[in-house]
């Protein structure tokens, strides 16, 4: 039967030699074993160190924008709970509005949404910045 192996022949230094003499000295292990490993374990840890070389900087950039992406976002929600806090706070105590009162409200929410869409659409920021951020972009 044919070995699957193919041979290979290779010179290595005197103490790289030694080494791998002792390496090799247990029955249970031979020198192409060890070798082989070897260049596996070589060839593995290039592999890793190009997909660092090549996608590390972006992965890298990915994690410092939606870090500021998830810090905006707490940002808004905080700010948006506590505008809802106040207005609860400062309503507390009105009157049940009735059916004029609350076509107003509908009429204002509208618009409200609409302003909204027009604000998102044409890419501009009540805050006073490009990206409608407040990070840096």
């Amino acid at each position: 039967m044919k070995s699957h192996r193919i041979r290979h022949q290779f010179l290595l230094e005197p103490e790289l030699s030694e080494k791998l003499d002792n390496l090799s000295r247990d029955p249970s292990t031979t020198k192409s074993a060890v070798v082989a490993k070897a260049v596996e374990a070589f060839i593995e840890r290039r592999g890793e160190n190009e997909l660092d070389r090549r996608y590390g900087v972006r992965l890298d950039r990915l994690s410092r924008d939606l870090a500021h992406v998830r810090h905006d976002t707490e940002m808004i929600l905080e700010s948006l709970a506590l505008f809802i806090r106040f207005s609860i706070t400062l309503h507390a105590h009105t009157p049940v509005p009735d059916r004029a009162t609350q076509a107003i409200a509908q009429d204002r929410f509208d618009k409200f949404v609409e302003q909204v869409g027009r604000q998102i659409a044409s890419g501009k920021s009540s805050l006073g910045n490009e990206n409608g951020g407040g990070g840096e972009g």
